[in-house]
């Protein structure tokens, strides 16, 4: 008889793009993240479970883009948010990390799901993401 596999331990924690490339929580230093921005059109680090980090990505899927989303479990959770403040360069640990959904769009911190949803219900999120080449319609 097989035996089930829990849940917990059949996920990883990996990020997946469009061209595949993924890192694990091993590689998920300051450079592999700066690394997974500058390499990708539109990134989404996103808390695993998280309603809104859902709904961001049902957004960017509707638009037609394809974002390299980072899953945030509760073990990585306060490394990913010091390398997103290093990155954002905040640096210190007294200011606030940035939300999630962190979306970053052309390598650039674009927002979190105030933000995104502002840009598109003004009209400024299409423009952006063709301009970052997320988009080709």
């Amino acid at each position: 008889m097989q035996q089930a596999i829990p849940y917990r331990n059949w996920l990883t924690n990996t990020a997946v793009g469009a061209g595949g490339s993924t890192a694990t929580p091993a590689q998920t230093g300051t450079e592999s993240v700066r690394k997974l921005v500058a390499e990708n059109a539109v990134v989404v680090f996103a808390r695993r479970g998280c309603c809104m980090c859902h709904v961001m990505k049902l957004l960017l899927h509707g638009h037609g883009v394809n974002p390299s989303i980072f899953d945030v479990d509760e073990v990585n959770e306060a490394e990913v948010s010091n390398e997103l403040s290093i990155l954002l360069g905040s640096g210190n640990s007294a200011a606030a990390p940035p939300p999630f959904p962190a979306v970053f769009v052309g390598g650039n911190f674009f927002g979190g799901l105030e933000e995104v949803m502002g840009a598109h219900i003004s009209g400024e999120l299409v423009p952006k993401l063709r301009e970052a080449r997320a988009l080709w319609l």
